[in-house]
């Protein structure tokens, strides 16, 4: 069954048409900037575009950067005040004409990974951790997803949440060496591997494709792979969300 699913990030949104029994992707992948005020009625624009230019009739998968229940944003993330409390799954729906389904997307990148990627027959506590405009987690325990575990919301020094400090966005807003960079996400990981203790964590989003520049900083003694997946996880498990 071929469903398109999107990914919205902070910085791009992007779909692609997804074969879900393989995860594969079926179309070349398709991406529209993120509107810079990151409101509602401007990204559902998008959104729609985003349907219309592979003439989709079907139902949408749809990973979200913040937390969802139901369709509704709980938390606004690295977006506009303006989402918090809206639901997200109907406004999209609306926009586009057909059914949506939305999940947070730290979740759905996780859940293409586990089922599809190199997650897959991983058994204990697996986190999936996407590393972009934000920092998003998703968590597995023998392969099934705990929602809305959003650990780059966790406090850290003078910063409200350590995705301040330690997303990608800021490597780049600071024009920081990958080692550099790279001694701050372990910085996380450290938080992360004592608060929660995890057998594997897996990462993703863009920067997994640049896992070797800074991997000699990853100092923790729990496994830490890269998603094979890369940037197309979110894509992937955002298509695969319609038959959660």
């Amino acid at each position: 069954m071929d469903i398109l699913g999107i990914d919205i990030g902070g910085s791009g949104m992007k779909g692609a048409l997804v074969n879900i029994e393989t995860g594969e992707l079926i179309t070349e992948r398709f991406r529209i900037p993120t509107p810079a005020s990151r409101k509602p009625k401007e990204m559902a624009k998008v959104f729609k575009d985003i349907v219309e230019h592979f003439d989709y009739k079907g139902p949408v998968g749809c990973g979200f950067p913040t937390i969802m229940n139901h369709g509704v944003c709980k938390s606004v993330g690295n977006l506009n005040k303006s989402w918090l409390n809206l639901n997200a799954q109907n406004l999209f729906s609306e926009a586009c004409g057909l059914p949506v389904t939305i999940v947070n997307d730290a979740d759905v990148a996780g859940y293409a990974v586990m089922n599809y990627g190199i997650g897959k027959g991983e058994q204990g506590l697996v986190l999936m951790i996407t590393i972009g405009t934000g920092i998003g987690s998703g968590a597995f325990y023998n392969g099934v997803l705990i929602p809305n575990f959003e650990l780059g919301q966790i406090p850290y020094k003078k910063y409200k949440k350590i995705e301040r400090y330690a997303a990608d966005s800021i490597r780049k807003k600071e024009k920081l060496s990958f080692k550099k960079w790279g001694a701050r996400i372990n910085t996380f990981l450290e938080l992360v591997d004592l608060i929660v203790c995890p057998d594997l964590i897996i990462l993703g989003g863009g920067v997994s494709k640049d896992f070797d520049k800074f991997e000699k900083q990853i100092k923790i003694e729990t496994p830490v792979k890269p998603a094979i997946l890369g940037n197309h996880a979110g894509i992937i498990g955002a298509a695969a969300a319609v038959s959660f």
